[in-house]
């Protein structure tokens, strides 16, 4: 076909609309469709809710399905489409827009009764598309059904509200008082809270309840993409990443570390990944990592196994090498790690350039470099002072593809000196030989491969480093001797150092 014939799927080419309305590609779509069984689409009973449409393309790749499936069973094209748009496939829109969108997109009408539209079946507009602007429920400043804050999100007519039906109810059997087979979709992600934006770490997830209330309603199956951070961390999420790691009826799990290998052009930190949960299923998950578009293999495993999802296959038989007999984190890094925060001082905190006038001055380390405050003006951690400290950035994040540094290089300060909350103090000790032989263990590919099996966003926290073993510091620990003393295959070590960069020593 010549590039002057060419006629791309417009759904492949439109534009997100914002962070909460994140279009599906049709490539995406059909990945996601392809782990339901084949029988489903020469089945003339079987019913499919997308509960929020943006584009309206998983039902209108569902319908090209049942329209060759059923071809047999209703040899007419326009009873057969008649039928499948009438009584097999539903969607919820999120918004007054993307509502019109899927209608067009599925009936080729903006109206499902319109002159144009492919279907004869409906007498209403809205066929079975359906949007209803609900207002959030206010208790105490949030809303008691999303957790949206007030503050934010009561905004009258004018604006959409972003309470979205399905989320919104007690009673979502309701909303179209029938039983589905299959709940498919790319649910809305998060919501923006008061201190951040949409995009930032104070963003509020709430795909957890798509997910949530999907399954409530006993379909067969269940098909969703959204962020991967629930895998490890996320804010809000402990109690549903318990909930999907101990669900057996989980099935598959497809995971892309790099959102853009499937949502091009987008940036979501920690990758997305798509799941099916199958309500006849009783037993481990199907799972496989996709890495610049190649997949790590398939993997048959309990979800539960750690107290977070290890995404990497070959990660889950090297952590059983480093810890045989279970992770135990009184044994790890996460138990010298200091809170966010080390000494109270926050992040705009600033002292003087110089420390003349200052009672017993103290060197403040902040993202601006060095300031002078007084000693008596440290809140927290007097002890921790007068020792050399192993410090870490906080928060450290990387785009591009792999492999990723994963922390910043471990930076040591001397006795005299404190830090903002701009970083995290990783250890502490009494001589500077033995603070530089621990930040050369930070620095290496195995460490920060171990940290990656919990960070998932760009911040780290104590809990980051429990799969770290707290070794001794009584030899320099180079990769090649933490491969040795942990017996890392040949394809271990070369995954390993095909995630995480090199980190070179930096001047101390």
């Amino acid at each position: 076909m010549s590039e002057h014939n060419y006629n791309p799927d417009v759904l492949s080419c439109i534009a997100n609309l914002s962070s909460d309305e994140v279009f599906t590609p049709p490539q995406l779509a059909n990945r996601m469709l392809d782990v339901l069984p084949a029988d489903l689409w020469s089945n003339r009973k079987a019913t499919f809710l997308d509960p929020g449409c943006k584009s309206g393309v998983f039902l209108r790749e569902i319908v090209k399905r049942l329209d060759n499936g059923l071809e047999k069973q209703i040899p007419n094209r326009q009873k057969r489409l008649n039928h499948i748009f009438e009584n097999q496939v539903f969607g919820l829109a999120i918004t007054e827009l993307t509502v019109l969108i899927s209608r067009r997109s599925l009936y080729c009408s903006k109206t499902a009764n319109g002159k144009y539209s492919v279907c004869e079946a409906f007498n209403n507009s809205q066929g079975n598309i359906h949007f209803t602007r609900i207002e959030h429920t206010w208790e105490n400043g949030r809303c008691s059904y999303c957790g949206a804050n007030e503050e934010n999100y009561e905004r009258g007519g004018e604006l959409e509200s972003h309470a979205y039906p399905f989320i919104h109810t007690n009673k979502a059997e309701e909303i179209f008082n029938m039983k589905f087979d299959v709940i498919i979709g790319n649910p809305p992600y998060q919501l923006g809270s008061s201190g951040g934006d949409s995009q930032g770490s104070f963003a509020m997830p709430i795909y957890q309840k798509f997910v949530q209330t999907a399954k409530s309603l006993d379909p067969r199956y269940v098909v969703m993409v959204t962020p991967s951070r629930w895998f490890a961390g996320g804010r809000g999420l402990d109690e549903y990443r318990s909930e999907m790691l101990s669900d057996t009826h989980l099935r598959e799990l497809v995971d892309f570390p790099d959102a853009t290998d499937v949502f091009p052009g987008l940036d979501i930190s920690g990758g997305v990944s798509y799941f099916l949960w199958d309500r006849s299923h009783d037993g481990p998950c199907n799972v496989q990592t996709f890495i610049g578009g190649v997949s790590s293999g398939v993997v048959s495993r309990r979800l539960d196994a750690y107290n977070v999802f290890v995404r990497y296959n070959t990660g889950v038989s090297i952590l059983e090498k480093v810890w045989p007999k279970g992770v135990d984190v009184g044994k790890s890094l996460a138990v010298k790690v200091s809170p966010t925060q080390p000494f109270g001082l926050r992040t705009s905190y600033r002292g003087a350039p110089t420390a003349k006038g200052l009672k017993k001055p103290v060197v403040l380390r902040s993202s601006e470099g060095e300031s002078w405050i007084a000693r008596a003006d440290v809140p927290r951690n007097d002890v921790w002072i007068d020792q050399w400290k192993v410090i870490l950035g906080l928060a450290y994040g990387e785009r591009g593809a792999f492999p990723y540094w994963i922390t910043s290089s471990p930076e040591i300060l001397g006795p005299g000196t404190v830090c903002t909350e701009t970083y995290l103090v990783i250890d502490r000790f009494d001589s500077k030989a033995k603070a530089k032989v621990f930040a050369s263990y930070l620095r290496t590919q195995f460490v920060r491969f171990l940290i990656s099996l919990q960070k998932y966003t760009q911040h780290l926290y104590s809990e980051r480093f429990s799969f770290v073993p707290d070794l001794p510091m009584n030899q320099t620990w180079t990769d090649e001797k933490l491969y040795t003393k942990y017996g890392l295959t040949k394809d271990e070590v070369a995954f390993v150092e095909s995630m995480v960069r090199p980190m070179d020593a930096s001047d101390e």
